[in-house]
């Protein structure tokens, strides 16, 4: 079973890292997002500041970490990439601070994972760029105050309820990340294309848009894997057909939905009659994690409509049964 609070992951990192936008032009969508940060970074560049701190949070794959990189680069700062799981004891974020460079930018992946400990240890280090190391133990005990470079903290989260209110309030701003639109989801395929040297017709590339969860993590993800059996065939130019046997052999359907999707949508449907029901019960009853469901798929199902959380729990609604078939809804009456 996936650990608790875990994300789905990329299966292929090195695909993730050749297909990551390069500069501020190639990144794609988060309009909104994007001239705001391009205001503050313009800014801090004329001041000849730091950045402030900011937190990214949405459901993964949409673009958390990439942002990061083009904000250290347009910034001409060094990235320090790492993970809140990975930085398990104080001494280790210790190293990780007093090892900054001059207004260097850290990016703390899954910050919600971040141990308390660990956590308080970064409080000074945000506001007052010091750290705060106590050397030894009982009544001997003392403090020993560093004092850190400059730097920009740029976290990301697919939690961000689980972060605790003295951690939130000390970000210069919070940003959310949102779903991409089917053309901003084609364009960015047509670019992965044209790097890994594929050519895709123009209804294949739809195809894979629609179904990719309106995330472009996924379409590149799909992307790969219809060209793998475009490659088994000979293609020059990927094919529609190709493209739909390429998801049909990955089970992915026209909405995006994986088994596992259509495995919750049919527990609900089926086992507690369209819900309400709890998260707990509806992770027992489909053997999957609770924080997998909260952060991987249930965002995406709410985009969609096909459930809707209340007071009492998740509940299915119309469009899902539709989605599924008349069968599920006849099994029902």
């Amino acid at each position: 079973m996936v650990p608790q609070n875990a994300k789905k992951s990329s299966p292929d990192p090195v695909l993730d890292a050749t297909l990551r936008p390069r500069n501020w032009q190639e990144f794609i969508g988060q309009k909104k997002l994007k001239a705001n940060l391009w205001v503050a970074i313009e800014a801090a560049k004329s001041r000849g500041e730091p950045l402030d701190h900011l937190l990214f949070y949405g459901p993964p794959g949409l673009g958390k970490t990439s942002l990061a990189h083009l904000i250290a680069a347009e910034m001409g700062a060094a990235l320090t990439p790492t993970t809140g799981p990975a930085i398990e004891r104080t001494g280790d974020l210790a190293a990780i601070l007093t090892n900054l460079a001059e207004k260097s930018v850290l990016f703390i992946d899954e910050i919600h994972r971040l141990a308390k400990p660990v956590e308080e240890l970064l409080y000074p280090a945000l506001e007052a760029r010091s750290l705060h190391i106590i050397l030894g133990r009982g009544p001997g005990a003392r403090t020993l105050e560093l004092q850190l470079p400059t730097f920009t903290l740029i976290a990301a989260t697919t939690r961000p309820a689980m972060l605790s209110a003295p951690l939130r309030s000390r970000f210069g701003t919070t940003w959310r990340l949102d779903f991409y639109e089917a053309p901003e989801i084609e364009q960015i395929l047509e670019r992965s294309s044209r790097l890994l040297n594929i050519t895709l017709a123009a209804e294949a590339r739809r195809l894979i848009a629609v179904s990719s969860r309106a995330t472009p993590r996924t379409a590149n993800r799909l992307l790969k894997r219809v060209r793998d059996l475009a490659q088994t065939r000979g293609e020059t130019v990927v094919s529609p057909d190709t493209a739909r046997e390429a998801l049909r052999m990955l089970e992915v359907d026209a909405e995006g939905l994986e088994p596992t999707d259509r495995r919750l949508l049919t527990a609900l449907i089926e086992q507690f009659r369209g819900g309400p029901v709890g998260l707990k019960t509806l992770a027992a009853a489909t053997a999957e994690d609770e924080g997998t469901i909260e952060d991987v798929y249930e965002p995406y199902l709410l985009q969609l409509g096909f459930i809707e959380r209340t007071p009492r729990g998740r509940t299915a609604t119309a469009k899902a049964y539709a989605h599924l078939g008349k069968g599920a809804v006849a099994r029902l009456l």
